[in-house]
């Protein structure tokens, strides 16, 4: 029986489908917790209200849990077949951030997690260093990117991201707490050089400054989190990004070192790759849920989901999307109806125009108002 946990808990994980398993000290100071701060404080976070709720328990690990000593943190690969960014030129069809065309990786990863926890938990205690354990995934108000680069999993870019001399851009991140001292492994350090790739590629300039972002101007935010009608610019900026970015990511020279993903789970759908914009303007509640069973996407809902394709219809150039855009205008959700409106401006000013006058009387809602309103 090995003394050392280290080699037990990483062929575990090995066989549980975790490409890398490192450890980290989780009790000692770190400056993370202010560098979170001063992000709130700033108003970079937008509309994720949660991260001012929970900003003193993500502060350091122990704000999660006072006993924890040692956090085990593990990365499974999710690399693309091939470099996503050319999908971009495909104007008709919507992009899908590479994270998100398979199955939900919380999913996927915290069943794995748990099942190495108990394992762990059986094997610390056999070796007297107690069993106390608990599993997080990134819905958790847990710090994964700063523990990662203190296990020496990889570092944060200038993207804010971590990346990894060995997997690029593409990993995700699961922690393990443990009560337990476990001798940590060698930090990371930054390898970024003078590259700005990733912030060069950013097609909104989320980046005020390397290795800090704005959320508020991140396309990733605004597809995701943000519930109203955008900001114009960021709009035309999306081109046909419908969930999510990853220029930032793939743009990393880092990416030459990338594997594809080597879980099932996480492979990219046929159905997710390209969807045609006709197609997913016709989606009801029924037939999105349908489509995104078991996705991430489902979870901003069809009709937030709905208001980024008809941004990317807007920017299509596409005369055949025309009638679904229009048919959109009487939607019941006025997210929709109003980014309807502006697709349509795009799409053909003249029959926007016409239209204009009647509609701007039936309708009721500010915002939608407000569409019309604008000149296209």
């Amino acid at each position: 029986m090995a003394a050392d946990p280290r080699i037990f808990i990483r062929q575990r994980a090995a066989e549980l489908g975790f490409g890398v398993c490192r450890f980290a000290s989780a009790s000692e100071p770190w400056s993370a917790g202010e560098k979170l701060a001063h992000f709130v404080e700033a108003g970079r976070h937008g509309d994720m209200g949660w991260m001012e709720t929970t900003l003193e328990r993500r502060a350091h690990p122990t704000a999660m849990w006072d006993g924890a000593k040692t956090a085990i943190v593990l990365g499974m690969n999710y690399g693309p077949e091939a470099d996503p960014l050319p999908e971009l030129a495909d104007k008709s069809a919507g992009y899908i951030s590479v994270y998100a065309r398979g199955d939900d990786y919380h999913e996927v990863i915290k069943g794995r997690l748990k099942i190495l926890a108990g394992q762990m938990a059986a094997r610390l205690s056999q070796l007297g260093l107690g069993q106390e354990v608990k599993v997080f995934v990134d819905t958790a108000p847990l710090m994964e990117k700063p523990l990662a680069q203190r296990a020496g999993l990889g570092w944060q870019g200038k993207h804010t991201n971590l990346l990894s001399r060995t997997h690029g851009n593409w990993l995700f991140l699961g922690v393990i707490l443990t009560a337990a001292e476990i001798t940590p492994d060698e930090a990371e350090t930054e390898h970024c050089g003078r590259c700005t790739a990733c912030l060069d590629a950013c097609p909104t300039n989320a980046f005020p400054a390397p290795f800090q972002i704005d959320a508020r101007r991140c396309l990733s935010y605004l597809t995701i989190e943000f519930a109203d009608p955008w900001p114009v610019e960021f709009r035309i900026a999306a081109g046909p990004r419908i969930y999510g970015c990853d220029d930032c990511l793939g743009a990393c020279p880092w990416n030459k070192f990338a594997q594809g993903a080597s879980e099932a789970r996480l492979h990219a759908r046929d159905s997710l790759k390209g969807p045609r914009l006709a197609d997913l303007l016709a989606l009801d509640d029924p037939a999105f849920r349908a489509l995104f069973t078991k996705s991430p996407v489902k979870r901003i809902g069809r009709d937030r989901f709905i208001r980024n394709v008809l941004y990317a219809a807007g920017n299509s150039e596409d005369a055949t999307l025309i009638a679904p855009v229009e048919a959109l205008l009487g939607d019941p959700a006025p997210v929709v109806r109003g980014a309807a409106v502006w697709a349509l401006s795009r799409l053909d000013g003249e029959r926007w125009a016409a239209l204009r006058e009647a509609r701007l009387a039936e309708e009721e809602d500010e915002s939608v108002k407000a569409e019309w309103s604008f000149s296209p």
